[in-house]
């Protein structure tokens, strides 16, 4: 029984610690710290995942390749769809907050990452006229003796992969990401996640605990508020600077 109790703290204990940690991808560090060199992906500087010469592969455009994955098979992302791109890869590489998301049964990968609807449908409109040969890019390339992904169906325009930004946010990655119901308690791969994991931390104690749909609501209201605030500071910053 005194085993059991050990084994299961534990775990318990682990699981616990790798909400605060990294995922365990071949790139990231084993707990978050500051990067104050990071040439891309500068949203985690002060709280880096990845260490800065992996940003290397992300400072010049267009990217060709990502690690041993190649992002030009269909030929260069256009400037807009490539941004995009970059943001996710700088989250699952780079966030301290990744972790939070690990998936059950894979610590190298996130699950059920809640991006905001306005990002998808940005991001969609910005690779729509892009080509792409996979719908899942995890799990539908190619993959060569070294490592390298290539294409086993013919390259076919993001639209014609996709319905709409929903579909790809919540298939392009397969289970990693998707499309939050509410507009503020989601990410959005920009200073205003700050705003969110604040409050996705916290729903997220509360739900372990005794959840109820009244707590929830109030996340929600307290996350707009909060959001309105923040872009009134930013409004009232950029009148300073001109």
């Amino acid at each position: 029984m005194l085993r059991f109790a050990i084994t299961l703290l534990a775990v318990i204990t682990s699981s616990t610690c790798k909400q605060y940690g990294c995922l365990e991808g071949d790139t990231q560090k084993p707990k978050p710290s500051p990067e104050p060199n990071l040439q891309e992906c500068t949203l985690y500087s002060k709280s880096s995942c990845c260490y800065a010469d992996f940003t290397e592969q992300l400072a010049h455009s267009p990217v060709i390749k990502v690690s041993n994955s190649y992002w030009n098979r269909c030929g260069q992302l256009s400037k807009s769809c490539e941004d995009f791109t970059k943001k996710i890869e700088c989250f699952y590489r780079c966030s301290p907050h990744a972790a939070r998301w690990i998936h059950p049964n894979d610590t190298a990968a996130i699950q059920g990452v809640p991006l905001c609807q306005s990002f998808c449908d940005d991001w969609y409109e910005a690779c729509k006229d892009d080509s792409i040969c996979v719908r899942n890019w995890l799990t539908d390339w190619e993959w060569d003796e070294s490592g390298k992904n290539h294409c086993k169906d013919k390259c076919t325009p993001y639209s014609e992969i996709y319905a709409n930004g929903t579909d790809m946010c919540q298939s392009m990655w397969g289970e990693s990401f998707k499309v939050s119901k509410s507009s503020c308690l989601c990410l959005q791969m920009n200073k205003k996640d700050s705003i969110a994991i604040k409050y996705l931390l916290s729903k997220s104690s509360e739900e372990s605990s005794s959840s109820s749909s009244s707590s929830s609501s109030s996340e929600e209201h307290a996350c707009q508020n909060k959001l309105l605030k923040f872009g009134k500071l930013k409004r009232e910053e950029g009148e300073q600077t001109r």
